[in-house]
């Protein structure tokens, strides 16, 4: 039973971390082209952290993450929809 403990408190710390988000700013080069936008977080909900994870996405599709904004959980999400437009959970 001492065994089954530590697991059991392991997995309801996991289920109960909240979802992270982070908002960034992004630029592309020639032509200068500047993105705002809000990213789900699936690791630690820090700022460096959310930067780590993140930055390697939006290269892929042609990006550079300038930095990142703040970090937030789900009840920030709907105050930035309108100001990310289509780069609203994009990346």
């Amino acid at each position: 039973m001492k065994h089954i403990l530590p697991i059991v408190l392991a997995l309801l710390g996991t289920a109960a971390q909240a979802d992270c988000y982070a908002d960034y700013k992004a630029k592309q080069d020639d032509p200068l082209r500047l993105q705002y936008g809000v990213a789900q977080i699936n690791g630690a909900c820090e700022i460096e952290a959310a930067a780590n994870e993140l930055a390697p996405r939006l290269e892929g599709a042609g990006w550079i993450l300038l930095n990142i904004v703040s970090v937030f959980d789900e009840n920030g999400l709907e105050e930035r929809r309108d100001s990310a437009g289509e780069n609203f959970l994009r990346f």
